[in-house]
């Protein structure tokens, strides 16, 4: 930016450039000249790399030529994406004064901010997940969080007393951005934090005004919001005030706040929802392959938003559940109904953002139409279930779904059915509508014919016979000659243009004529405009109604996705009570069942009560499928407590308060964590948060660090959860040492996942069992996956040396040993006498043949002679 000496040598357009971008310092300017949206310097130089538009310069003779970019302002709306996606602000800067009439330079004022949470329509919306925008307050001991998606009528608050609950609640919501009041220092705990957990999400600070708390007074629901919870409300304050400052006012879309607290839902954490894949993969972080795409079968935008909503805020109230268990049984039990929804379903628009953009005044014309053909359907899905003659929740939301005859009148004898995408270009309005506009269209419809009759009078006067009457917007209507006929070109006549083949004119009749025409054009455009206007300020009237409507028809289509599932992939109802119990026959993980591989998917039965099974210790080899199961029970839990029907045979699900998840090994280099940091972290969050309400899924713990170090760890931790906090918990570990724990506490018990051994290889059953097991089977898995022989023999004769004894005669540890050929078959004996001394089977031992035999397969005789004993 220049200078304040510099400033004065400029036009005095780039001085009133400046003065506006100095009033948003940290947003790129699109400045209106005429056709073009402008940058200039910093932010011309930021706007061309990231559009890839050519970097220019004003007064490139000049020594320091000023940076200059722009793009078309019909066509901006890919560019200000763009720029939205890549996180930076864009505020658009209009002429606001008719240039003709302008004294001077022309005014311009910045009429709205787009930043990446505060975008209403269109700008690459993904119309399957909110557009949130957060903001955070500090208030004692408390954090008051809002968040709002202006592009869905979505304004909620709430408050927290823990910075961990609050990153929780981000991590679920996902917001674009985050606004913070100024008194959330930079060096806080709070900001570090969120800048650690949310390195993508643009996070700001906004000074908090006395004018947004005024309007806010008038929200519907703020005064209820603030005797409930005050921290709330001021965070709710700060961000009503930033939507104000940045859309000028247009906030109309936030017509109500509601309050909402956690305490009644299941609070899934970051961990838990990138463990189980919620809505995205692990590896990739798609929605493919996610648990949110396997039992999306939502027809709607808006059902798959609600369906997500569903996903990461379960239930935990019994009767909730059980009603919308009930609704998605009355579905099935209707098939008539369940033939019939999907269709009506397919014709419903976003409404919800529709709305949204009937409320700021930026719908079209096309949005109008859309809002009518949705809102008919809405009327035939309130007959299809009134016709159904249902119950419980379906007849509650059937109730919701009022009539909106009247709007859909007004629209469809008022709008033409396939309007112009430009309000300002006319043909929208139907004819009949208005008496004056009716006339304009009238003189427009006989100018084609006084034109045509115009043409025809011409040509007899002047005897040329190729005259033609033609019109553009330079000149206007006018009449072309050739050169060939010019001299029969009457003197009355006034030329106006001259082309290589032909002479244009004008005469006073035509211009009269031209006159009348255009102006009843102008006349039109702005008329038409002002009455849609009016038709969109009638409908703002009815958004409430029309947003409870979308509400209904959104869990509509996610109890019909629940019905689809159901009978499409034979899921069960479970039975769902306030009880310790989860009891899960032929279990099945919704995702790996429908994946096409080489073997059959087995189900499992799983039994966690809050008495003799409140922790399942597994064992078993790895590849067996210990992580399947484990995920697949927490899955069903989570999918019978947003009220779905789930993949088992039965199921009776004791609700649950949290899902805690420790899976896998991950880092986190980019804030100092080692693998096994951050493991101890995820178990430290287990073990302060859960209660003996909750599910916990442990699968390894302790395998970061040494042997022994990891072994005391696991063990004391199997011990806290079974003495101290009395989770049903699934346990899986390599450390077989920790079956053991079955024989002193009572809560726990041994289970394994079932193999066979066949012809020196193991066979997966991905059974689970009772017992444990004292083998991983590594070497094995291993050998699968392609480790070369020498190293596969290698490792068999460590793993001998390490199961026998740890040093040899001479005193050195047999974990360095190797074994000569010759020697092999006689030490594999010793071996076997050592361990198996009863003069009963001595004469067993002479009998087999050891020369071939690895130390593996010594291992397997020795324990079948062990069970001899």
């Amino acid at each position: 930016m220049p200078n304040p000496k510099e400033t004065k040598a400029l036009t005095p357009m780039l001085r009133q450039y400046l003065e506006i971008k100095s009033q948003y310092p940290d947003t790129i300017l699109f400045f209106r000249l005429g056709d073009f949206y402008e940058m200039f310097y910093e932010d011309a130089e930021i706007a061309s790399k990231i559009l890839e538009i050519t970097l220019t310069s004003r007064n490139s003779k000049d020594p320091n030529p000023i940076p200059l970019c722009g793009v078309p302002y019909h066509s901006m709306e890919p560019y200000l994406s763009k720029l939205l996606q890549n996180g930076k602000k864009v505020a658009i800067c209009e002429q606001v004064e008719d240039p003709k009439q302008a004294k001077g330079i022309v005014k311009r004022e910045v009429t709205r901010v787009f930043t990446p949470g505060l975008i209403a329509d269109g700008l690459g919306l993904d119309a399957l997940s909110h557009n949130f925008i957060v903001s955070l307050c500090t208030m004692d001991t408390h954090i008051g969080l809002s968040v709002a998606d202006i592009s869905t009528s979505f304004f909620q608050a709430t408050q927290f007393s823990s910075i961990q609950q609050v990153c929780d609640e981000l991590s679920r919501l996902n917001p674009k951005e985050v606004v913070l009041a100024q008194t959330i220092d930079t060096q806080s705990e709070l900001y570090l934090k969120l800048i650690a957990r949310f390195p993508n999400t643009m996070i700001s600070h906004v000074n908090l005004l006395d004018g947004a708390s005024l309007q806010l007074q008038e929200l519907s629901g703020y005064l209820e919001l603030e005797s409930q919870m005050p921290v709330a409300a001021h965070a709710a304050k700060l961000l009503y005030h930033y939507i104000v400052d940045t859309q000028k006012g247009k906030t109309e879309s936030l017509f109500h706040i509601n309050g909402y607290q956690l305490n009644d839902r299941l609070c899934v954490d970051e961990s838990t929802s990138r463990n189980l894949e919620l809505c995205a993969t692990m590896i990739e972080n798609k929605k493919q392959g996610s648990v949110l795409h396997a039992i999306d079968q939502t027809y709607t935008s808006l059902g798959s938003r609600k369906l997500r909503s569903f996903l990461l805020y379960p239930l935990m109230d019994p009767l909730q559940i059980n009603q919308r268990l009930d609704a998605v049984d009355e579905l099935l039990k209707n098939r008539h109904l369940m033939v019939q929804l999907p269709d009506l379903l397919k014709d419903i628009y976003d409404i919800e953002r529709i709305c949204s953009r009937i409320a700021i005044g930026s719908a079209n014309a096309r949005d109008v139409i859309a809002l009518s053909q949705s809102l008919k359907s809405c009327h035939k899905i309130k007959q299809a279930i009134n016709d159904s003659a249902v119950s419980g929740v379906l007849a509650i939301l059937h109730d919701t779904i009022c009539d909106f005859s009247e709007i859909i009148q007004l629209i469809d004898q008022s709008i033409v059915s396939d309007p112009p995408i430009s309000l300002r270009d006319g043909g929208v309005i139907e004819s009949g509508i208005n008496a004056d506009l009716d006339e304009l269209k009238e003189l427009m419809s006989q100018g084609k014919q006084f034109i045509a009759k115009l043409e025809s009078s011409e040509r007899k006067k002047t005897g040329i016979s190729s005259l033609k009457i033609r019109y553009n917007r330079v000149f206007g209507y006018y009449l072309e000659v050739t050169h060939l006929h010019k001299d029969k070109v009457p003197d009355h006549y006034i030329r106006k243009q001259t082309l290589s083949n032909a002479e244009r004119y004008i005469t006073e009749e035509l211009k009269t004529y031209e006159e009348r025409v255009i102006g009843a054009k102008d006349k039109a455009k702005v008329l038409e405009y002002d009455l849609f206007v009016l038709i969109r300020n009638n409908l703002q009237t009815w958004v409430p109604h029309i947003l409870s409507a979308a509400d209904a028809i959104a869990q509509i289509d996610v109890f019909l996705a629940f019905a689809a599932n159901a009978a499409q992939y034979n899921y069960c109802r479970p039975e769902v009570d306030g009880s310790g119990y989860i009891d899960i026959c032929e279990g099945r993980h919704p995702i790996i069942e429908r994946l096409c591989t080489s073997e059959r998917f087995i189900p499992n039965d799983v039994r966690l009560d809050d008495t003799d099974s409140q922790i399942m210790m597994i064992t078993g080899p790895n590849m067996a499928g210990k992580s399947t199961i484990m995920r697949q029970t927490a899955l069903i839990v989570l999918l019978a407590q947003i009220g779905s029907y789930v993949p088992a045979k039965s199921a009776h699900i004791g609700v649950v308060d949290r899902i805690f998840t420790r899976v896998g090994a991950s880092d986190a280099l980019s804030k100092g964590q080692s693998t096994f940091m951050v493991e101890m972290a995820e178990a430290a969050t287990i073990l302060n948060e859960a209660s003996n309400r909750s599910l916990i899924i442990i699968d390894e713990i302790g395998r970061g660090t040494s042997t022994f170090d990891g072994l005391a760890i696991a063990w004391s931790i199997a011990e806290h959860l079974h003495d101290h906090i009395g989770a049903r918990t699934m346990f899986a570990t390599h450390y077989h040492e920790l079956t053991d724990l079955a024989t002193t506490k009572p809560g726990i018990r041994n289970m394994q996942i079932a193999i066979k051994e066949w012809a020196g290889e193991i066979v997966f059953l991905r059974k689970l069992i009772a017992g444990g097991t004292s083998r991983s089977y590594g070497i094995e898995v291993a050998k699968l996956a392609g480790l070369p022989k020498t190293v596969i023999s290698r490792a068999n004769e460590v793993l001998y040396n390490l199961e026998s004894t740890e040093l040899d005669e001479i005193g050195q540890p047999r974990l360095a040993a190797h074994q000569d050929t010759a020697d092999h078959a006689s030490m594999v004996q010793c071996q076997l006498f050592d361990h198996v001394p009863d003069s009963k089977i001595v004469g067993r031992i002479n009998d087999i043949d050891t020369s071939a035999m690895t130390p593996l397969e010594a291992l397997n005789v020795l324990h079948e002679l062990k069970q001899l004993l």
